[in-house]
């Protein structure tokens, strides 16, 4: 791959990271008019999103098997219009069980892009050593967060107006910055990957995974408690306690838009451990017997020390070998979505039976775990910076 091959691999990769959950983030603005519209409460709403996950951890292991017999991109040009297509079939559902099955496929088919684009990147990151995983998740928070402001800027249109201004535009950039990415070595396999036994997973897979479920369960916790946590703290002022999912979140973007150069400067261990140790001194904020005032940099804190965890986690598996980067890459998000939907429930049940301080403080012993976990993170040798692979290419005779 040339010097512009690089440049125009990492640019695609980034457009394509943005551009996938446009699909995800028009949904989750229009969640409210759908529930109003079929007429749910609470409780069959919640029941009806299940199936979103319920779609997703089942495929994820298939995703990985065809993405390793078709390659990242062609998987990812096929997944982007049946994303779109589906948002609709949502819209369309009668009911709470439609709307159940209906987000059930919707997971499902964001599985093959999810894992699809992971891939890609990971293997741009080992064949040019160039570090791009960390901004293209925090390009693809951002995804989310544009696209749903664009849906609710939208809403006053008829419901089934919005996906053709939200997620068709991202879908069509999808696919273009899918079928315009330069070829990697093992996207022209041809054959997939064959199947493993449990048993013959690689411990440091397993371990890895580990790390990035305690990281989902921390992230999973914040963006479903924060908001609460703050509400009891100012005695109930839910539009200010509101900002504290923005806090938390803006952390987390920036985090990752700047991981990939700390990674570059510190290595993957180091990063991780450090990382950990701040979210493990907002978890402490939290949980003192502090003014409010902590609260809002404990939020701060624990969403940038959880910033790079998984992105990091991403690297690694897709490092530990070249034919199994699709498999490696579905199990550790199997694992870590696990993660992101125990996490929430696991601090309700302690909030109610104790406090929420004390749900809360249930992570603390996870996340010192997890500082031991991340020395698996390891690679063969850290990644360059953009600019140092760029020079790299323009030493190498031509």
């Amino acid at each position: 791959m040339t010097t512009s091959d690089t440049r125009r691999a990492v640019r695609l990769t980034m457009l394509l990271f943005f551009a996938q959950p446009f699909a995800i983030g028009c949904w989750m603005a229009l969640i409210p008019i759908v529930k109003e519209g079929l007429g749910l409460n609470e409780a069959q709403l919640a029941i009806a999103l299940m199936g979103l996950p319920a779609g997703i951890v089942p495929t994820l292991p298939l995703a990985g098997r065809v993405i390793g017999r078709y390659g990242p991109r062609r998987v990812c040009m096929a997944a982007l219009p049946a994303q779109a297509l589906v948002l609709w079939i949502i819209l369309l559902a009668g009911g709470q069980t439609a709307l159940f099955l209906a987000l059930m496929l919707f997971g499902a088919v964001g599985a093959f892009s999810q894992v699809g684009l992971n891939t890609y990147a990971g293997r741009l990151e080992k064949e040019r050593k160039v570090g791009v995983m960390s901004r293209c998740h925090g390009l693809w928070a951002i995804g989310v967060t544009v696209a749903s402001a664009m849906a609710a800027l939208a809403s006053g249109l008829p419901l089934l107006w919005i996906p053709l201004l939200v997620s068709v535009p991202g879908m069509i950039a999808g696919i273009f910055a899918a079928g315009a990415l330069p070829r990697l070595g093992a996207d022209n396999a041809g054959s997939g990957p064959g199947s493993r036994r449990i048993l013959d997973l690689p411990p440091a897979l397993i371990l890895i995974s580990l790390f990035a479920l305690v990281v989902a369960m921390t992230e999973g916790a914040m963006s479903d408690w924060s908001a609460v946590y703050m509400a009891q703290r100012l005695g109930g002022e839910a539009t200010a306690a509101g900002l504290a999912v923005s806090v938390y979140a803006g952390a987390l973007a920036l985090g990752r838009l700047f991981g990939d150069a700390l990674r570059a400067r510190v290595g993957p261990v180091f990063l991780a451990r450090a990382t950990i140790l701040v979210a493990i001194s907002g978890v402490l904020l939290l949980v003192a017997p502090l003014p409010s005032l902590a609260g809002w940099l404990g939020f701060a804190l624990v969403g940038l020390g959880v910033s790079v965890g998984y992105p990091l986690g991403v690297t690694a598996v897709a490092a530990l070998d070249d034919r199994f980067e699709g498999p490696n890459i579905a199990i550790m998000s199997m694992i870590a979505l696990c993660g992101f939907l125990v996490g929430p429930p696991m601090i309700g049940f302690l909030a109610e039976a104790y406090s929420l301080r004390t749900g809360l403080a249930a992570l603390l012993p996870l996340l010192v775990l997890s500082l031991w976990l991340a020395g698996f993170l390891r690679p063969d040798s850290a990644p360059k910076s953009e600019s140092e692979a760029v020079a790299g290419d323009e030493s190498e005779p031509g």
